[in-house]
């Protein structure tokens, strides 16, 4: 089917469309639906005896090491509870170093001698399974022929129940480590971290008069961006199948240079998916909460409301699954790649962090007057330093090949980590540099000049979309991070620093209270000290702009411009003492990540060049081949008639078939040259010799899409697939 084929059906079903009513009963509300899935507090309240309740609550909300003796009475009623649901079976859920999500399903059934079946789930079951390790990217971790894995029961994160029309399965969140208990996902790092910072948190509030405070966690809100594009249309693009972007693609004659899709009207189409997807997400206890379209044609976000950042991350990972299966079930793919499009803006999951507890709520909420809110002063210098001394881990935790195709374009932030306080903290912290702070700025109000329209509150600075790091009122927004990946990655980096800035200034009031010193003025001391040593990197400016690239270099700000340039970073030696030093990952684990870095960005453009070249030799050069061939034979027949005919659009076509064939050639003796052995040499191979053959090769395509006759091109165009919703 050529891609005019295609374009005609996808436009007969956008026509017909009739969206599946998912719409709440009249019986139920969206507040009985949330969390109806879900093996909540509640739930367990309902079903556990009172002290293993208790037992399990200290766990999750305190810290406290779980007791293995709870763990057949809560594997009963669990199992009791999803077979009340529907599920026939269990898994276990881990997530690998792939970035995705892994399941291992096992049947509740177990025989017995009389041949039947009883539904068993023991707590020993429920605690630890064991899945094959051999096959996941582990950095070194394992051998290939070592198998053994263990998952290992996440009590903080609850368990649900995922359905199918076929039947439902229990989902236990779980990590998942080697035989030596090194860590083969992202959420044992995770909860390693926040156990870090949690500890040196506390060390700081204690030292303000909270003398047992309540265990401090940090919280994540990440939002997330994607594209949906009508299914045929992906079925018919090799590329978006294979490696979830384009690879091909004239610009279409309107992109997004009117800025009419940013918060425009949702499609019928695409507001039937959303509200699909939020009833499923609010029975898996995900709180959505807004919705709306994004910059580029076809482009949209979902931003979720501030959890526990295990939680979070989890939810996260599930949200993305969910998005998938829904999408299909209204005609479309839901394509979350960087950069699915070239020349529209690309996606990013931006990862809102704070931390803090049920007692005192956040812990970077500054109030009315900054200037005399000393905690608060405390906790964001500490975000100062963590940003200023680690922007290279910052940078390394968000590096990919994906994402490098959107990070420092005028559509994400650039790669220099930056922080953005805004005008009262900024001017706050500036006094405090020369001395002390004695005054905030207030908010203000705005007259809008119409009698019937209220006076509305304005906020005492602006905010700033280019900084990678930027203060949004109550809570850090990490800007950095790439629709694809997951905030886990963030999340244990984010933590970390966090943890050994906290450590650093609880140290040093410790010592200074110790000695006798007046308590605010230790304050005053540390947080001058602080601002002095890292207030290089507060920037309040345009992070796009080119003045910024020079003053960042005068600052001393690192510029990591490519994901090979930033995974160096997570083996330096003050790197990984940072880790080691707060238990978050040993020198082995440290080495796994940056192999599996280097093995994930080689074979991502791996693929896309062999793509690349089977795609232009199968599918674009026969095409305009064809044409050339129409029009020389339209050529030979003027001619043959007595007529004079016009040569130009003859030669205006055979150019760029010979440019596409040279093209393909390069691209294919790239592909075919020896890389070396090494992850860092097939990686710098992919970088200097597969990217720009690539680009070459898409070169001399895209300009052939522009002049080949559109029965003749095989590929549905940038115009179709971002317009027909």
């Amino acid at each position: 089917m050529s891609g005019n084929a295609v374009r005609l059906q996808a436009i007969k079903d956008v026509e017909a469309y009739t969206p599946p009513v998912v719409s709440f009963t009249t019986d139920e509300t969206p507040g009985e639906v949330f969390g109806a899935n879900v093996f909540n507090k509640v739930v367990m309240q309902k079903r556990l005896p009172k002290l293993v309740y208790k037992s399990v609550m200290a766990t999750i909300e305190q810290g406290k090491p779980l007791d293995p003796m709870v763990a057949d009475a809560v594997a009963s009623a669990m199992k009791d509870w999803a077979l009340e649901k529907g599920a026939t079976h269990y898994a276990h859920v881990f997530y690998p170093l792939t970035g995705l999500t892994a399941e291992k399903h096992d049947s509740f059934l177990e025989p017995v001698g009389d041949g039947s079946a009883l539904a068993e789930f023991a707590g020993k079951t429920l605690i630890q399974g064991e899945p094959d390790a051999s096959s996941f990217p582990n950095g070194g971790l394992r051998n290939t022929f070592e198998a053994r894995g263990y998952t290992g029961w996440d009590v903080t994160s609850p368990a649900y129940v995922l359905e199918n029309p076929n039947g439902n399965t229990l989902c236990i969140p779980t990590v998942f480590v080697s035989m030596t208990g090194e860590a083969l996902d992202h959420k044992t790092p995770l909860l390693r971290s926040q156990q870090a910072m949690g500890f040196h948190a506390e060390r700081i509030l204690k030292l303000f008069g909270h003398d047992d405070p309540e265990h401090i966690v940090s919280f994540c809100g990440p939002e997330q961006e994607y594209f949906l594009i009508d299914r045929h249309f992906f079925l018919a693009r090799p590329d978006l199948l294979n490696a979830g972007r384009t690879l091909f693609g004239a610009k279409p004659p309107k992109g997004q240079e009117f800025d009419d899709h940013y918060f425009g009207a949702i499609p019928e189409r695409v507001l039937g998916f959303m509200m699909d997807t939020e009833r499923e997400l609010f029975k898996l206890g995900i709180p959505a909460k807004t919705r709306h379209n994004e910059v580029a044609p076809g482009q949209f976000e979902i931003a979720p409301m501030f959890e526990r950042g295990n939680i979070a991350a989890d939810h996260q990972q599930l949200l993305m699954t969910t998005f998938k299966t829904i999408a299909k079930k209204h005609g479309m793919e839901c394509l979350f790649h960087e950069k699915p499009f070239d020349g529209v803006n690309g996606s990013g999951k931006h990862v809102n962090f704070s931390l803090g507890n049920s007692e005192l709520g956040s812990l970077l909420v500054p109030g009315d007057n900054p200037h005399d809110n000393a905690q608060f002063l405390v906790f964001c210098a500490a975000v100062i330093r963590a940003v200023h001394k680690y922007a290279g881990l910052l940078r390394a935790s968000v590096a990919s090949a994906t994402n490098d195709h959107r990070l420092g374009a005028n559509e994400a932030p650039p790669a220099i980590i930056s922080i953005f306080l805004g005008d009262q903290l900024a001017d706050v912290f500036e006094q405090i540099a020369k001395g002390a702070a004695t005054s905030s700025k207030d908010k203000g109000t705005m007259m809008i000049g119409a009698d019937t329209l209220p006076v509305l509150p304005t906020d005492p600075g602006d905010r700033n979309r280019t900084s990678p790091f930027a203060f949004t009122g109550n809570r850090f927004e990490f800007r950095a991070p790439g629709s694809l990946q997951t905030v886990n990655g963030p999340m244990v980096t984010i933590n970390t620093i966090m943890a050994e800035a906290l450590d650093y200034m609880a140290t040093e009031l410790e010592a200074a209270v110790a000695d006798g010193a007046d308590f605010d003025t230790a304050v005053q001391n540390l947080l001058t000290e602080i601002i002095t040593n890292h207030g290089a990197v507060v920037f309040n400016g345009d992070g796009y702009s080119e003045n910024w690239q020079i003053e960042a270099e005068s600052r001393g700000l690192p510029n990591l411009r490519t994901t090979l340039d930033a995974l160096p970073e997570l083996i330096t030696e003050s790197s990984m003492e940072l880790f080691e030093k707060y238990k978050v990952f040993n020198h082995r684990e440290m080495h796994s990540r940056y192999e599996v870095g280097l093995e994930q960005y080689s074979l991502s453009i791996g693929v896309e060049a062999r793509l690349a070249a089977e795609i232009g030799t199968t599918l674009i050069l026969p095409a305009a081949v064809r044409h050339q061939t129409e029009v020389a034979q339209n050529f030979v027949a003027l001619k043959s008639a007595g007529l004079e005919p016009d040569s130009a659009p003859l030669e205006e076509v055979s150019a760029p078939v010979a440019a596409l064939r040279t093209a393909l050639a390069a691209l294919r003796a790239a592909i075919d040259t020896d890389a070396g052995e090494s992850p860092f040499d097939q990686a710098k191979h992919a970088q200097d010799a597969l990217l720009p053959a690539m680009a070459e090769v898409r070169a001399a395509a895209d300009f052939l899409e522009t002049i080949v006759a559109d029965d003749h091109w095989p590929l549905p165009t940038y115009q179709e697939m971002l317009f027909i919703l």
